[in-house]
């Protein structure tokens, strides 16, 4: 969530920043003024209530030092009860402010960096730089899904008996090939110094909301009603409360992790060719990258995070493009973020493999994540998240990049020592 003191301190700023974002004027003007009103509503309460503590408490000063010269003292001890009646009163209303505070905290998305290029839409986002070459091929390149379906590779259509539409099946090559790519992305990670974390995949609500999934996106969330926990829609949930509650040392600073699950999502909305395959599912499999950073270093920090990510994609030969979000793009916790796509000839499209995102104190200040300065001065965490990288639309520039005339699949050269084959073809998918 934001600093209160900036919401207090420069109003117009934060309806400008929410503005950006994509909400309407409406919309900002109501979440900041209602923020602002009860945050006043809270303070003279509070005001109040100190005010007259002081008071109970000097009357009860008054109360004590006569009954000791064995004194009657009727009208203090009702003065007091009187006092007392009304904390409790005001201390009634506090527990009912408090919570509606909280809840318009949380709606409040954070503030776009100065760097982050204004816009409200995918056109508006700006290309930073471009890797590698688009294959020039000889055929007319398959979508993954006819490719995948011909090798018996990936099976939607038993997925889908198993579950629902959307959730992917592997099979023989199909299965070792994600197997291999996790792998891959792990050992990469692992080598570049970060400590790899194998967290629950199902959460309780107060994690969900300390990294900013709710209250906004629950419904997009799969909810385990009976125990109130859900199935996280990436790693990053875990992996920033991991640290919740805690006063971190400067001097370990950063702190970098990494991780695999399985991811959750709904992904509501229409299908089609757009949505076929790969392209969207509810299950897939991704390893996270994740970073507790000093909030001097962390613009830094998301530099680096990016290149790591980068560096899988590198290694297995594809080409891709990273996007800086204009600011109406950005996710809901981050004030800055950029994208890689990678480029599927059989579907001709750009497709987003990673989000790298710096969260300056957004997360940390719901997480209560904090450390000392070398002034021993507390400061927020500022927290990054990046894919490094997501799976599925991995698979889908793997595959479709890697085609051949002849239906079969060469290997990226970096994977064949794990999957112990330079082709996969249907003899071979075993």
């Amino acid at each position: 969530m934001l600093d209160i003191e900036i919401v207090r301190n420069d109003k117009e700023k934060v309806i400008q920043a929410v503005l950006s974002r994509g909400y309407s004027a409406e919309e900002a003007e109501k979440l900041v003024s209602d923020l602002l009103r009860l945050d006043s509503e809270r303070r003279e309460i509070l005001k109040e209530v100190e005010s007259l503590r002081k008071e109970r408490n000097e009357a009860s000063q008054k109360v004590a030092q006569l009954k000791r010269e064995k004194k009657e003292a009727p009208d203090l001890i009702e003065q007091t009860r009187i006092l007392g009646d009304r904390i409790k009163l005001l201390d009634e209303k506090l527990s009912q402010i408090e919570p509606q505070i909280n809840r318009t905290m949380l709606n409040l998305p954070s503030i776009p960096h100065k760097t982050v290029p204004q816009g409200k839409t995918p056109a508006e986002n700006v290309v930073v730089r471009e890797w590698g070459d688009k294959r020039k091929f000889s055929f007319a390149p398959k979508p993954h899904w006819e490719t995948g379906e011909a090798l018996s590779i990936l099976d939607m259509k038993r997925g889908a008996q198993l579950t629902g539409s959307n959730f992917p099946l592997f099979v023989g090559a199909g299965a070792r090939l994600a197997r291999a790519l996790i792998n891959l992305m792990l050992e990469t990670h692992r080598k570049a110094g970060y400590t790899e974390v194998s967290p629950p995949v199902i959460v309780n609500r107060e994690t969900m909301t300390g990294s900013g999934q709710l209250p906004k996106f629950e419904d997009d969330m799969y909810h385990l009603a009976r125990d109130d926990f859900f199935l996280i829609p990436t790693a990053e949930v875990p992996l920033a409360s991991i640290h919740r509650g805690d006063i971190l040392s400067f001097a370990d600073l950063p702190l970098r992790y990494c991780s695999y699950t399985p991811c959750f999502r709904r992904e509501a909305g229409a299908y089609g060719r757009e949505t076929r395959g790969l392209l969207r599912v509810h299950q897939f499999d991704k390893v996270e990258l994740f970073c507790f950073s000093d909030e001097k270093s962390s613009y830094e920090e998301q530099e680096l995070m990016l290149s790591q990510a980068e560096k899988v994609i590198q290694l297995l030969q594809l080409p891709y493009r990273v996007i800086l979000l204009c600011a109406g793009e950005l996710g809901f916790a981050a004030t800055r973020c950029y994208d890689i796509e990678l480029y599927a000839p059989g579907v001709d499209r750009w497709l987003e493999v990673s989000s790298v995102s710096n969260c300056e104190a957004f997360q940390a200040r719901n997480l209560n994540i904090r450390y000392r300065d070398e002034n021993r001065k507390l400061h927020y965490v500022h927290t990054l998240n990046g894919s490094g990288v997501a799976l599925a639309r991995l698979i889908v520039a793997v595959l479709e990049n890697y085609q051949n005339e002849d239906g079969s699949i060469t290997v990226p050269q970096v994977l064949r020592e794990s999957l112990h084959q330079e082709r996969i073809t249907p003899a071979e998918n075993r």
